[in-house]
């Protein structure tokens, strides 16, 4: 059956999978072809691979012996893995079930499998779930919750209680491979901690921001996991409340809430020091993905000079609108 695969030449073969296992998209399901000169990585999820890479699709073998959902079904079926959990998208509760008997009896290391029951929602962005099929182990955790392993750290996480996207693991990489050891850095909606632990890795001194308390709770104990606790501190609350107690303060400056990063715009300005990177995320029509943002940043640091370094487009989000991040620098 024809799989999604990067296409790259045989000589960078090599530090190519170790860039996709080390971001968990290498599918390691399926064995890696080479022909003509080229190597065939399969890959987890197309759209989460960094669109310098070519995705091409075709027919790459299964690993000898290892018996997989699509063996089991006769079809190849569609979900996403985050740990030990797989995660469905299905309308159809009985085609559902079809797929997550499959899962848990194939060769995959999974534990359990989970359903989109809803849309991302409210101020905490989280979304509902139905769990479809468990090895009946919920007394050890929650069957939401796993570990997730990125570029060589490891983030816990309870999906019904957090937001988390996989998606965006070569992003995160991107930004947290500029920061330099010594740096002071704000990360304004930092999640369970994939911007600010690496960037603490790196020998940042890091503030993560987030209204959601099961948010805050597991970004200290990741950043407990990885080794960073001492350079991490996590704040529970909106960033607006919070940027005045750190006025002034910020060399760099994570915005990833792509939906309304401009709303929190003057809570950036307070926050960056003299001299300060912005990684601002926004959502906009592919005519012009990066204009608006641009012309919001520039109305709320009055007293900077604007700099766009970087106009990056991060994904394809919906028909005709892009997710994109400017990477600016704000100089007093």
């Amino acid at each position: 059956m024809d799989r999604p695969c990067v296409r790259v030449p045989r000589e960078a073969g090599e530090r190519t999978r170790q860039e996709l296992a080390a971001a968990g998209l290498l599918d390691e399901d399926h064995e890696i072809v080479v022909e003509e000169g080229c190597l065939y990585l399969p890959v987890t999820d197309p759209a989460a691979v960094d669109e310098a890479y070519d995705v091409v699709y075709r027919d790459v073998p299964a690993h000898d012996g290892q018996q997989t959902p699509a063996d089991l079904l006769g079809f190849d079926p569609s979900y996403e893995r985050l740990g030990d959990v797989a995660i469905l998208d299905e309308d159809d509760p009985e085609r559902a079930r079809e797929i997550a008997d499959a899962v848990l009896d194939s060769d995959l290391p999974v534990r359990a499998v989970i359903d989109r029951a809803s849309k991302v929602k409210g101020d905490l962005r989280v979304r509902d779930w139905t769990v479809v099929a468990s090895e009946g182990n919920e007394r050890d955790r929650p069957v939401t919750e796993t570990v997730h392993r990125e570029y060589g750290f490891e983030y816990l996480l309870d999906l019904s209680r957090v937001y988390f996207s996989p998606r965006l693991a070569t992003e995160r990489h991107r930004v947290t491979e500029q920061v330099s050891a010594g740096e002071q850095a704000v990360d304004m909606f930092a999640g369970v901690g994939p911007f600010a632990i690496p960037m603490a890795a790196r020998g940042a001194t890091v503030v993560g921001v987030d209204l959601n308390p099961a948010a805050v709770e597991y970004l200290r104990e990741n950043a407990r996991r990885n080794g960073v606790e001492e350079r991490v501190t996590a704040v529970e609350g909106d960033v607006r409340d919070v940027a005045a107690d750190y006025a002034d303060w910020a060399d760099r400056i994570v915005m990833n809430l792509p939906h309304s990063a401009d709303d929190f715009l003057d809570a950036a300005v307070t926050l960056a020091g003299d001299d300060c990177v912005l990684h601002y995320y926004d959502i906009q029509h592919e005519d012009d993905p990066f204009g608006p943002g641009e012309r919001a940043i520039r109305a709320a640091a009055t007293g900077y000079d604007v700099d766009v370094r970087t106009r990056h487009v991060v994904r394809s989000y919906a028909p005709h609108e892009l997710n994109v991040c400017l990477d600016v620098r704000l100089s007093r």
